[in-house]
């Protein structure tokens, strides 16, 4: 594993996983951590959940199998990226607590510093928010499989740092996580 000279100025990578329920807030909140990181000469990707199943997992569906596929997936590229020094900010459900506890070790094994964030948006709060018509998708029978309603949400228990992005704006939010990851040398 290749790690930076001891002269680098530079700031360690690290992975960020903002897990939660739909509509909960977590890419808003990854979007508005790195406006905030970029111009301060942070190197930061955004790896959103929803970008990833377009193209990097497209072949993927949503049972248990292939959603834990989809978090190993996207477990391995925030990894090589935050073990090459960028803040690796993942924006996905990652329902299941295993999936991402596996990709917590194999960040353990690089070296690698993993956070996990709980954007702990209650449901009822994110079916009334319903960015992309799941939630009423759901309750028209349209849709099965819904995380946090007819499919398993396993919170994370307990998480690096909870957000209740429910009860803040944005930038409050996003404050709050910079904090966190400030006192912990990775902002």
């Amino acid at each position: 594993m290749t790690r930076p000279s001891p002269h680098c100025t530079c700031r360690p990578g690290a992975t960020v996983w903002l897990t939660g329920l739909p509509s909960a807030g977590k890419s808003t909140l990854a979007r508005e951590l790195a406006r905030r990181l970029t111009p301060q000469g942070r190197r930061v990707e955004v790896l959103d959940g929803d970008e990833n199943r377009a193209l990097l997992t497209a072949d993927l569906g949503f049972s248990r199998e292939d959603r834990c596929a989809n978090v190993a997936r996207i477990g391995l590229i925030a990894e090589v990226l935050a073990r090459n020094g960028v803040l690796a900010l993942v924006p996905v459900i990652a329902p299941y607590a295993d999936a991402r506890e596996a990709v917590r070790k194999r960040h353990e094994r690089s070296g690698t510093p993993y956070l996990e964030i709980h954007v702990a948006t209650p449901v009822q709060v994110c079916a009334e928010r319903d960015v992309k018509g799941l939630y009423a998708r759901q309750a028209a029978g349209d849709l099965v499989g819904l995380t946090g309603v007819d499919d398993p949400y396993e919170a994370p228990c307990p998480p690096d740092l909870a957000v209740p992005a429910h009860r803040q704006c944005p930038e409050e939010s996003a404050a709050l996580l910079l904090g966190f990851l400030q006192e912990r040398g990775l902002a």
